[in-house]
């Protein structure tokens, strides 16, 4: 269902969302570390760093650095491919389904009671 909202309403939503995030979940991820994990969990797999750089145009240097810090909050996971040894495969976490869950419903609850 479409919603129609300002400008303005839009960015009081995302700040509302964002501000009850940094304020209520110790795992303050960035822009581009969101960015990441939404594609992981959104998208079917199998997901790639050489995929997630192409992706969100960046290095496959800057997709592992970000693996690593959401690695260590238990977001994500990485596995070496069996069939191409080359490649790393990103896997999800029940911590990050989880987490991710908790932020839909976060949008659902502070878009319902932004005004129209």
């Amino acid at each position: 269902m479409p919603v129609d909202l300002t400008p303005s309403q839009a960015l009081g939503l995302w700040h509302d969302v964002t501000l009850q995030q940094v304020q209520g979940d110790g795992r303050d991820l960035t822009l581009r570390q969101l960015a990441i994990l939404l594609e992981i969990y959104l998208v079917p797999p199998p997901h790639t760093v050489r995929g997630l750089a192409a992706k969100l145009g960046v290095t496959k240097p800057v997709i592992t650095r970000a693996l690593d810090t959401m690695g260590e909050l238990g977001l994500v996971t990485r596995v070496r491919d069996e069939r191409d040894r080359r490649n790393v495969i990103i896997k999800r976490t029940v911590d990050g389904a989880l987490y991710l869950e908790r932020l839909g419903d976060l949008i659902i609850a502070k878009g319902r009671a932004q005004p129209l």
